[in-house]
């Protein structure tokens, strides 16, 4: 039978890393795919180094290039349009959320494709239109803005495309 957690007499103890040991990790992490700078110091945070030592080894990793902030933040704009839809509104306050810098976020995402993205918007809704249930048109209309605005694009292209959508499948109506 298994001893609950909680009732264990032994502190759960946390991983620690000298900091060469973590340098050495975050080079080998960095090295099989992007991160920022703030999950380095999340990382070396948990890893229990002290906050001199953190900001020394992730000065390096920046400056060997293992870390580039707008790197991974054209990769995570790249990534985010072409597999999984989302507009620019939900990339952007992913990448706040990751700590990337507002200017950096602006230059990947100017250089994203805006027909690319409409045309990712359009098809997204329309394969939404095709799977969700609905009574009306009204209805269906309501469902896919919805659906567009938690995808994070705009709200007028959302409600262009969904009101195309809706008078594709009832054309007599005026949504």
């Amino acid at each position: 039978m298994k001893q609950d957690p909680q009732l264990s007499e032994e502190p759960k103890r946390r991983r620690t890393k000298t900091p060469d040991e973590a340098l050495a990790a975050l080079m080998r992490l960095c090295a099989r795919a992007e991160k920022t700078e703030s999950d380095a110091r999340r990382l070396l945070d948990g890893w229990g180094v002290a906050e001199a030592e953190a900001r020394r080894i992730v000065e390096r990793l920046v400056r060997e290039r293992f870390i580039d902030d707008a790197r991974y933040a054209a990769a995570f704009v790249r990534e985010k349009l072409r597999l999984s839809g989302w507009g620019a509104y939900k990339i952007r306050a992913a990448l706040r959320r990751k700590g990337i810098d507002p200017g950096l976020i602006d230059e990947a995402l100017a250089q994203a494709d805006e027909e690319g993205m409409r045309g990712r918007l359009h098809e997204m809704l329309a394969r939404k239109a095709r799977t969700v249930k609905h009574a009306s048109g009204r209805e269906l209309k309501t469902k896919l803005i919805r659906y567009g605005l938690s995808l994070g694009y705009e709200y007028d292209a959302v409600l262009d495309d969904a009101a195309a959508i809706t008078r594709q499948q009832y054309p007599c109506d005026e949504y």
